[in-house]
């Protein structure tokens, strides 16, 4: 299982809600991809500027079918990403 928590800090308040609404789509979609086991979207109470992505993958495969499909090229990479600063984090479960 490869765990991924990517924060990311919205460049212009102004695209906040923007940004939220790609990732909700984002998210439901990316559930529904194969070897995808949590995916869900956090937006921060004390600073509206972040939002935490917390992805549980199955695989390395998994991952890469990701970054393939319709939620990373239609929506994260061309439209949430220059909106954002993006600070990837791999994890260990313990």
């Amino acid at each position: 299982m490869l765990y991924f928590n990517i924060w990311l800090t919205v460049k212009d308040r102004a695209q906040i809600d923007a940004v939220r609404e790609l990732l909700t789509e984002q998210a439901t979609r990316s559930r529904e991809e194969p070897g995808c086991r949590r995916f869900e979207v956090y937006h921060s109470t004390a600073d509206d500027t972040r939002f935490l992505l917390n992805e549980h993958w199955e695989s390395q495969a998994a991952i890469d079918a990701h970054r393939k499909a319709y939620a990373y090229t239609n929506i994260y990479q061309p439209k949430v990403l220059p909106l954002v600063i993006r600070e990837p984090h791999p994890s260990n479960l313990l």
